[in-house]
């Protein structure tokens, strides 16, 4: 088999970290939840000490049988070893910019910060609540939204009360912000 048809490229790859490195801002660190961070730490040894080790010692037994243009088990395996690098690579260089936000330092504040839950109406009546949360940590159908996501950037720094605008993708959008919270601090 030509090599042609089993060699990868990496262009995906750099694409991929290109997309992902645009969605910090340009001179803005990469704010995260301590649990965010430990995610991200864990998922890493995960990778190092557990995933990686399996996948090298399935490449190093497919390679012992002989022939590797047709051995698939040599040739996925080269492939998810690529993978697994390459997402240790992403994982470092994410905890290497994180700057780790502890929200908890406002708990008992009304005001909107970086890790706050907040609950809010909109103009047609309907309630929605959300917390503020990393690049990382974003879950939207839990509703954790990013820092950058234009309705956190319209929060931050409201109080509960306040009535904020900002531009929704439909129009313009008011929303009265009804409840502030934060995670209790932790008890040492």
């Amino acid at each position: 088999m030509n090599k042609a048809f089993v060699k990868e490229s990496d262009q995906d790859d750099d694409e991929e970290a290109a997309a992902l490195a645009l969605a910090i801002p340009a001179g803005s660190k990469n704010y995260i939840r301590p649990e965010g961070y430990q995610r991200i730490k864990d998922e890493l040894l995960q990778l190092i000490d557990v995933d990686r080790p399996e996948v090298v010692r399935i490449v190093h037994w497919a390679a012992s049988n002989g022939d590797r243009s047709e051995n698939g088990d040599y040739i996925y395996g080269k492939r998810r070893l690529r993978e697994i690098d390459r997402r240790i690579r992403f994982l470092t260089k994410r905890m290497d910019s994180a700057a780790i936000v502890d929200p908890s330092v406002h708990h008992g504040s009304d005001q909107v910060f970086f890790g706050a839950t907040v609950t809010y109406c909109n103009q047609h009546g309907e309630t929605r609540t959300i917390t503020i949360v990393g690049i990382d940590e974003l879950d939207p159908l839990n509703g954790k939204i990013s820092w950058v996501a234009p309705v956190a950037r319209a929060l931050t720094k409201a109080r509960e009360g306040d009535v904020i605008t900002f531009q929704a993708p439909h129009g313009v959008e008011e929303l009265e912000i009804l409840e502030v919270s934060y995670p209790a601090p932790a008890a040492d």
